[in-house]
């Protein structure tokens, strides 16, 4: 009997055991998250262009409805944000320093949206102080930015990482900013915080998060571009502006990298240190897309993530977050149509690549008014822009002028103008002979660099030979009242705040000067915001005209005629 029972036995077992494999295998819990991201919304809150006073088909009020339609159907989703929403649009600027006792209008919808975290951004910090910490107190969600740290203590100056919690998953989020701030703004916006390089402080924030949280997933949400090579520099050159790229292919441990700050539109697989591959999102712009990925935990070492842009172009604007924020939306709209001069003729942004304009002459007679500089610089702020004669807005001057710069004066000697300008023109003209442009192009026809960085100058009078090698092109014959132009002189100069920090790198790789010698040479700062110089120097006029300076061009004249007008004709749209 008992031998009989040992063989049932055995047969029982092997039985057994496989039913309990059969179980588990059927038990084994998956979970799936569904991640959307934003970045660089740069003030697109509704579908409605303030400037153009005409509507636009892109906007966070179609993001809204497409996070609602993703949630009705998916149990975890999550939503967030990479960087620059609180400049670009006269919506953000109304309530960064117009209206300052309200809720801000980022605060409100990010709130109503239920964002889960958000990262600073360059442009965020640019609107100083006072809106980015007050937008913090507003949000209900953590503002992230591991590598900008308290200079009193070394700790980050907004929270680093968050933990979110979906199923019974836990989610890290990681949040860098590029570090370039520095040279693109005074100290006064950042006061209290240094920027660490975004390799190194994604490393030591991966590491703790790891040993304190044991997280499932590892996301990282940088402010910084795509492209590391950006502006020649090396992938092995500390404080890189776009680091994105570096800090997933050299720090072990992320499973998702989601960007912003270039305006690119990529979705790369990226190579970690041990082979592993992820995805990187960049989305673009002005909520014309948002990045969507799905991430699946099926019991691997690693969740399976999947990566795409999805427009929101076509996507119905929500009905319930246009009503809720119609009374900002109107506020904002007769902002922006406040009548603040009138111009006598209309002016062209495009001209202002080819010779002294009205587009770019505006703003120099402002700079050098203001200030009682001996010379100016600047660059058009847009292309493809035209002001039409007759009553100027506000939003007007939102086309004329783009950011809220604001102005510096410093010393340059008149050689040192000189290497600034041949730096300048280098940025955005070619040798007509190699290439039958005068344009610098990119293959695809297009303009080739940042029209922002392409400063001309008011206050002398000088030509450009795009023929000659660079360093021969610029010959400045006199100032601009008649009076000798001296190379060795010091001369008092207006650029605006970007440049001065840095921002295109004509002081230093143009000029030749460190940053030290450029602090040296400061004079003054005006921190008045350069588009509220100009209204004020509409105010003082019944009716602007603004004749052209006429106080620079290319040379020779007749020869370049051709290319500039095939140029204009083929390049321009």
């Amino acid at each position: 009997m008992m031998s009989k029972m040992k063989n049932i036995s055995k047969g029982i077992i092997p039985i057994l055991v496989s039913i309990g494999l059969v179980l588990c295998s059927c038990t084994k819990e998956t979970t799936t998250i569904e991640l959307i991201y934003s970045t660089d919304v740069h003030g697109s809150l509704f579908p409605y262009d303030y400037i153009t006073d005409s509507p636009t088909n892109h906007s966070l009020a179609q993001v809204a409805s497409y996070v609602q339609q993703v949630r009705d159907t998916a149990e975890n989703v999550i939503l967030l944000e990479a960087g620059d929403m609180l400049q670009g649009t006269p919506m953000v600027y109304y309530y960064n320093y117009i209206d300052t006792t309200s809720s801000h209008v980022i605060s409100d919808i990010y709130n109503y949206m239920k964002y889960d975290a958000v990262t600073i951004g360059n442009h965020d910090i640019e609107a100083g102080h006072a809106v980015y910490d007050r937008l913090v107190s507003e949000l209900n969600m953590p503002v992230l930015c591991a590598n900008a740290v308290k200079t009193s203590d070394g700790t980050p100056y907004f929270k680093p990482y968050t933990i979110l919690k979906r199923g019974n998953k836990k989610i890290a989020i990681i949040g860098l900013i590029t570090p370039h701030i520095p040279h693109w703004l005074h100290e006064d916006y950042w006061k209290g915080m240094v920027f660490e390089d975004m390799i190194v402080s994604a490393q030591k924030w991966v590491d703790i998060v790891k040993a304190k949280e044991n997280p499932d997933a590892i996301i990282g949400l940088f402010h910084a571009g795509y492209d590391h090579t950006y502006g020649n520099t090396s992938p092995d050159e500390p404080m890189n502006e776009n680091a994105s790229t570096l800090v997933g292919e050299r720090v072990e441990g992320f499973d998702c990298i989601l960007i912003g700050h270039d305006h690119k539109y990529v979705t790369p697989m990226i190579t970690t240190p041990s082979g592993r591959k992820i995805p990187l999102c960049d989305a673009g712009t002005a909520a014309h897309k948002i990045g969507h990925l799905t991430i699946n935990f099926d019991g691997g070492d690693h969740p399976k993530v999947t990566n795409r842009l999805v427009s929101v172009e076509d996507v119905k604007p929500s009905e319930e977050y246009m009503a809720l924020f119609n009374s900002q939306n109107e506020a904002v709209k007769a902002y922006s149509q406040r009548i603040v001069g009138e111009l006598s003729e209309e002016i062209v942004a495009n001209e202002s690549l080819f010779g002294s304009s009205k587009f770019v002459d505006f703003v120099q007679r402002v700079m050098l008014d203001r200030t009682g500089a001996d010379i100016s610089f600047t660059a058009p702020l847009r292309l493809f822009t035209t002001i039409e004669k007759g009553k100027l807005t506000i939003g007007d001057m939102f086309k004329l002028y783009k950011y809220e710069n604001t102005l510096n004066v410093m010393n340059l000697t008149g050689d040192e103008v000189r290497r600034y300008l041949e730096y300048s023109y280098d940025s955005w003209i070619s040798n007509p002979d190699e290439t039958g442009h005068l344009l610098l192009l990119d293959e695809e026809g297009k303009i080739k660099n940042q029209y922002f960085n392409f400063d001309s100058a008011a206050g002398i009078r000088y030509t450009v030979n795009p023929y000659k090698p660079y360093g021969e092109r610029v010959a400045i014959q006199s100032m601009m009242n008649g009076s000798p132009f001296n190379s060795q002189k010091m001369y008092k100069v207006a650029i605006n705040s970007y440049r001065f920090n840095g921002g295109g790198n004509h002081l230093e790789s143009g000029v030749g000067l460190t940053k030290e010698q450029i602090n040296e040479r400061h004079v003054e700062s005006i921190m008045t915001d350069l588009r509220e110089l100009m209204v004020e120097a509409l105010k003082a006029s019944d009716k602007l005209e603004i004749p052209t300076l006429n106080n620079w061009k290319f040379v020779p004249e007749n020869k370049l005629q051709q290319v500039i007008n095939l140029d204009k004709c083929n390049f321009m749209k």
